[in-house]
């Protein structure tokens, strides 16, 4: 089966292709459909993820899975939430995963509340007027460290300290991140909706 991802981020392809491999689904990203990204004007991922697979579907002709993702910081309410891929705009840094973690660790300094969690949701749908979309949701809880740790992943894993591995997830092998990170656990959610609704 081929589906649409409603996503242009690289690294998001690469971890969620490996994880829908055992369906035998290939995932097309969006922008080699020349699907431009879908707008994103709500305050929940579920909300934005929707959108965004919708907007797929009705350009594609193909079911279409979207993902909206972020960190959500304790001391700091939750947010960045949905704002966690233009957070270090807020600060005057150009719009990167890199001015991202060096605009967060500035905010954090001084601050001994350093719980975080990363949360993926995946909503998929099977046309643009599905009227049951698949949702799943992945959480991790972890704190943020106070410095760059490891070289693996994108994102905030440099500094996402998961206490069960003493590890930011930049330093575990891809393997064990995809298996434990909020996308993993969001993708392994998705895997059995899909085999249960879709393929039953």
């Amino acid at each position: 089966m081929k589906i649409v991802l409603a996503s242009n981020n690289s690294g998001k392809l690469v971890e969620l292709q490996a994880m829908f491999a055992p369906l035998q689904m290939t995932l097309v990203r969006q922008s080699e459909l020349n699907i431009p990204e879908a707008e994103e004007p709500f305050r929940t991922f579920v909300e934005n993820a929707l959108a965004k697979a919708r907007h797929a579907a009705r350009l594609s002709g193909l079911p279409a899975l979207a993902d909206d993702a972020g960190l959500c910081v304790d001391a700091f309410g939750g947010l960045p939430g949905v704002d966690t891929a233009y957070y270090a705009t807020r600060f005057g840094y150009a719009k990167s995963d890199d001015n991202n973690v060096t605009a967060l660790l500035e905010q954090m300094q001084g601050i001994d509340n350093r719980r975080a969690a990363m949360v993926s949701t995946l909503v998929a749908v099977r046309s643009a007027d599905d009227p049951e979309p698949l949702i799943a949701v992945g959480r991790v809880v972890g704190e943020i460290a106070r410095e760059r740790l490891g070289t693996q992943g994108f994102g905030f894993d440099p500094i996402m300290f998961i206490p069960e591995f003493s590890k930011t997830f930049a330093q575990l092998p891809v393997e064990v991140k995809n298996a434990n990170s909020h996308r993993g656990r969001a993708a392994q959610a998705m895997l059995a909706l899909m085999r249960e609704r879709w393929m039953a």
